[in-house]
């Protein structure tokens, strides 16, 4: 499913996916699983499992829960309940993927900040992707402020990433994921979903 056009029927069955694949995800030891087992990318159209992947959906579904139909709630429910279980058994390791993916993730943007640095012009068409991958990154500190982790290093980290981040993408914008999901993210919080590249 596409940030750029949301389904909550898409969003749910995503969700349930990833929560059917969490313990081998969890066992497996690597950050990026797939949903129906093991690789590093999702196949097909389906997302890379990833505990940060599976936080930011919850976290939307639980928002929209008022937006489902009966049906949709009570398959959250069950997700839930099913999550909720597996954290029980695993969360040492739950929290400890956590803090890898998004170390990972914030990791990941170094390429994005070096080749923009390089070449400003490139930055309007390969900023995208970043926005997702810093979103994960604060719904992962979400995650692990609710499990009562600490998380200061990895907040220093992401504040020094939203520094360089902000020289990149300097320019107010729209809302740049699809407008169902505005409401859900707070300019405060997640700037960056605010903002694009200024002309070169």
């Amino acid at each position: 499913m596409s940030e750029q056009s949301y389904l909550i029927s898409e969003e749910l069955i995503e969700a349930e996916g990833m929560v059917e694949g969490l313990i081998p995800y969890l066992e497996s030891g690597e950050i990026y699983g797939r949903i129906g087992g093991g690789g590093i990318f999702g196949g097909g159209n389906q997302p890379a499992l990833t505990a940060g992947a599976l936080e930011m959906r919850l976290r939307r579904l639980r928002q929209l829960r008022d937006q489902m139909n009966a049906e949709q709630q009570a398959r959250l429910d069950a997700l839930e309940a099913r999550y909720n279980e597996t954290l029980q058994d695993w969360r040492a390791h739950y929290e400890q993927r956590l803090l890898r993916e998004a170390n990972s993730r914030l990791d990941a943007m170094r390429p994005f900040f070096q080749e923009t640095t390089e070449n400003p012009r490139l930055a309007d068409s390969v900023y995208k992707p970043e926005l997702l991958r810093r979103t994960i990154v604060q719904d992962i500190l979400g995650a692990l402020e609710r499990l009562g982790v600490d998380s200061s290093e990895l907040s220093s980290k992401a504040r020094q990433v939203d520094g360089r981040f902000r020289g990149v993408i300097s320019q107010a914008a729209p809302f740049q994921w699809d407008a169902q999901l505005e409401p859900l993210y707070p300019q405060k919080d997640y700037l960056w979903l605010y903002r694009k590249p200024r002309e070169v």
